[in-house]
């Protein structure tokens, strides 16, 4: 029995919300890392936050119809428990166990910054920390499931996300990057 065009359909469009969403990520976590530091880089700071914010949004729906289109394929083999517990599926059961992961974690910082004001800054603070595993995570699980892994666009996609990635975070632990507070102390000398 082959593929019909809705199931075809459904198949191009989990991969192709599960690639955009690694995008978007990866533009969350290089203009999270940028609205940290008290220095106007492209955008003001307070740019920058709102830029990392649109982007962490799409991504999260983004994320959201990735897991649901696959759901729906019947190609794809997706089961409601594989998107619940890590490393329980059939079909690449250790990428796709990530991509659960990845899920996890995604939750766990949504559910942070919604109760951000409740929690207080400190514990939003250590658990907003967590992408900084979410997205390699979520890098190898695209590497790793998705089936365009191996091809060159896709290689090339994964190589730019990280290389953006690799050097926000190397900026971010240089001496030149400044949080915002202390930046703003030092403006106030």
């Amino acid at each position: 029995m082959g593929q019909t065009g809705l199931d075809q359909a459904l198949w191009a469009f989990g991969r192709g919300s599960g690639i955009t969403a690694l995008i978007m990520l990866t533009v969350a976590v290089i203009t999270g890392i940028g609205s940290r530091s008290g220095r106007t880089l492209l955008l003001p700071r307070l740019g920058l936050a709102e830029l990392h914010r649109g982007a962490a949004l799409i991504a999260t729906a983004l994320i959201a119809v990735h897991v649901v289109s696959l759901l729906a394929d019947p190609y794809s083999q997706l089961r409601l428990l594989d998107t619940l517990v890590p490393f329980a599926g059939d079909y690449r059961p250790l990428w796709v166990g990530l991509g659960t992961v990845a899920v996890d974690l995604l939750a766990a910082i949504v559910v942070s910054a919604l109760l951000r004001h409740r929690i207080g800054p400190n514990a939003f603070r250590v658990i907003h920390w967590a992408a900084y595993v979410f997205w390699p995570v979520a890098l190898i699980h695209a590497l790793g499931a998705g089936t365009d892994s191996g091809r060159l666009w896709m290689l090339a996609v994964a190589a730019a996300c990280t290389l953006g990635v690799v050097a926000a975070m190397a900026w971010r632990i240089s001496r030149d990057f400044a949080e915002f507070g202390l930046a703003r102390e030092r403006s106030l000398r």
